[in-house]
């Protein structure tokens, strides 16, 4: 493509761009051409001019990324682009948009995160005037949150090297909703959130996550301004997660924690005002001793609870709950009689408020469009009401009020439709492609199922699975990912194997997810065992990861509160939810799983199931219609015979 002035790059054709010889051929360090790339821009801008919705399922490799950002440049509208991490944000931000300012050098772009990520300056300049920092280690970081305040342009904490990811100072400056005064702070106008939401005003492109996504649209229908400035197209890549992250932020939540985030930020807030707060300290006292004795009558455990039985619960503490409510009511009225107060106890009030609603829907509330249920983790106890079908809300509020939303992943269609997809989220008319991967998958890689072993709800399956995974191992030499759908089962069959094998192996929770991935890296022959979180977003090329190996079909617990309730809404709704949800959704996961092995044109090696009903069960045939055309092998023989064609 010559470039006469940079009109080109807006007019010129999308062949001109992703063609073989076009301008990215001769600009991207890494180009190859791939035909779904081109295909896939043309049609995401063909639903933007045309404000239709998308959903695109991109196999890996097909090069997505800068399939919607030059069509989404060149439309001349604010897009918004939703990603499933901060990490893939961060990679938009710095490596992919830099990138494509070469052929748009007039384009705006914003990263917003949410605003936990950012220092609150006042809260920073509060501390220096109360003696309030513990040990040495806190006055040095204070010292150098000082000196970086003075320089930093965004305030974000990913730009402080060395920042524990819990620490509690960070905690005490961040710049979070609930203890922001907004306009009335003195430091509004050069507040890093201010400059963010003035920038991304400004901008073509604003790059979020899907939680800070969902957090603006459920906003938006409460009293509160939104996160986000106006914008008539929103992409969101990993949109698989979507249905998750929804719920989430379209239920509500109240937790010991919440709690004691406003004791602690009560108690703070009158000291640094030095106010005369009257009751206020004893209503403090108050709510800690009553959250501690409610949230105490929660059992130990290590999943989520159904809590149908709140009424029985009720009526057997009902007196404990109660002050707890009460005490909520006590802090709100003594916060609101202080006098001359400050915004800052304006806030503290509201959020009183605002946890003792929370709280009494949860406990008191029929709704049967929520599931309510119960948590514990670590310390923390958690109790929520979450819709069991988000598809109305999201119909209402995101595809009935933007003008184009494309959805887009490497794993949206099972059996070749997205019917799924569309039913889960409330999708009724939409544009629909499905790009297959340019891999050569039956090359590429083996999908290996051995049929001798037990049924994975057998007793003897941890012990069989383990010797299987031990052969497996050795065939590979290690380099591999052992993937489980429970952490008992990955404690299990870890303990089994570590004292079979002398290749180095890592297990989830020993370490910090990004730490346990660069060790992998750059360990040779290294093994890791894991659970769901890294079924997806992970990224290891070449032959350091040869093998996936997935203990069982994904298939969500039946006995959690929300697909428990999903469940049951579908059967009684004359459906038949194993078909029409659990297996689509186990499908899904399947396909983010297996789709940690092959990243690039060279990549090659195994894929391991253990559970053989994916070939003995009638909708085995589902996954495999789902699955790439992977060569198939029943023998661990294959097995070693491919990877000897692979070294």
């Amino acid at each position: 493509m010559s470039v006469k002035g940079r009109e080109t790059a807006e007019k010129a054709s999308l062949e001109r761009i992703f063609g073989a010889s076009g301008w990215l051929a001769r600009h991207h360090p890494s180009f190859e051409y791939r035909p779904g790339q081109l295909e896939m821009a043309e049609a995401i801008e063909s639903s933007v001019e045309n404000g239709r919705h998308l959903i695109v399922e991109a196999g890996t490799g097909t090069g997505k990324t800068l399939a919607y950002l030059v069509p989404l440049v060149r439309s001349g509208q604010r897009v918004v682009i939703s990603t499933g991490t901060k990490n893939l944000q961060e990679q938009l931000f710095y490596k992919d948009i830099p990138f494509i300012r070469k052929l748009f050098p007039r384009l705006r772009a914003t990263l917003m995160k949410g605003r936990q990520n950012y220092l609150c300056r006042q809260k920073l300049y509060d501390i220096e005037k109360q003696p309030v920092l513990n040990g040495l280690e806190e006055v040095d970081l204070y010292s150098r949150l000082r000196e970086w305040e003075a320089e930093t342009e965004t305030g974000d904490r990913t730009e402080v090297a060395g920042l524990p990811d819990a620490s509690e100072l960070w905690q005490r400056v961040d710049a979070r909703r609930e203890t922001c005064t907004g306009q009335k702070c003195p430091q509004f106008e050069r507040c890093f959130i201010t400059w963010m939401h003035q920038r991304a005003a400004e901008s073509d492109l604003i790059i979020v996550n899907h939680h800070l996504f969902f957090a603006d649209l459920a906003l938006k229908q409460s009293d509160y301004a939104s996160l986000l400035p106006d914008y008539t197209a929103v992409v969101f890549d990993e949109a698989h997660e979507i249905e998750d992250v929804a719920t989430q932020y379209f239920g509500l939540k109240v937790s010991n924690y919440k709690m004691e985030e406003l004791a602690r930020d009560t108690d703070a807030t009158l000291k640094l005002k030095a106010l005369e707060a009257g009751e206020v300290p004893g209503a403090v006292r108050e709510l800690r001793r009553r959250s501690e004795l409610f949230f105490e009558l929660f059992p130990a455990g290590d999943e989520r609870t159904n809590f149908d039985n709140r009424e029985s619960f009720l009526d057997v503490h009902r007196g404990v709950y109660s002050a707890l409510v009460n005490s909520l009511i006590r802090l709100e009225t003594e916060l609101l009689g202080v006098k001359d107060r400050p915004e800052e106890i304006n806030n503290l009030a509201r959020r009183s408020a605002e946890i003792r609603q929370a709280l009494e829907v949860i406990l008191e509330s029929r709704d049967r469009k929520l599931v309510y249920w119960w948590e514990r983790r670590g310390r923390g106890v958690f109790i929520e009401a979450s819709p069991i079908d988000v598809s109305p809300i999201m119909r209402e509020r995101l595809f009935g009020k933007v003008r184009s939303v494309i959805l887009t992943s490497a794993t949206l269609a099972v059996s070749g439709t997205f019917d799924f997809l569309k039913r889960r989220l409330g999708v009724e008319m939409a544009s629909e492609k499905i790009l297959e991967s340019h891999f050569d998958f039956a090359r590429q890689a083996i999908l290996y199922t051995p049929l001798h072993l037990p049924d994975p709800r057998h007793a003897d399956f941890s012990s069989r699975a383990a010797g299987e995974i031990v052969s497996l191992l050795k065939a590979t030499e290690g380099r591999a990912f052992v993937l489980f759908t429970s952490y008992q089962q990955m404690r299990t069959v870890y303990e089994q194997v570590r004292r079979r094998l002398r290749y180095p192996l890592m297990m989830q929770g020993s370490a910090p997810r990004t730490a346990l991935l660069d060790r992998f890296r750059s360990t040779p022959h290294a093994v890791l065992f894991a659970t769901s979180s890294f079924w997806q977003g992970v990224d290891v090329q070449g032959q350091q990861l040869s093998a996936v190996i997935v203990d069982r079909l994904p298939f969500a617990v039946p006995s959690d509160p929300v697909v428990a309730a999903r469940i049951r809404q579908i059967n009684e709704e004359g459906g038949n939810a194993f078909v029409e949800y659990q297996i689509p959704e186990a499908v899904i996961a399947l396909k983010q799983g297996f789709g940690r092995l092959i990243r690039s044109e060279t990549d090659r090696g195994v894929l391991g199931i253990l559970d053989h009903r994916i070939v003995k069960k009638p909708y085995g045939k589902i996954f495999f219609d789902s699955l790439p055309p992977y060569r198939r092998a029943a023998r661990l023989e294959e097995v070693s015979e491919f990877m000897q064609e692979c070294s």
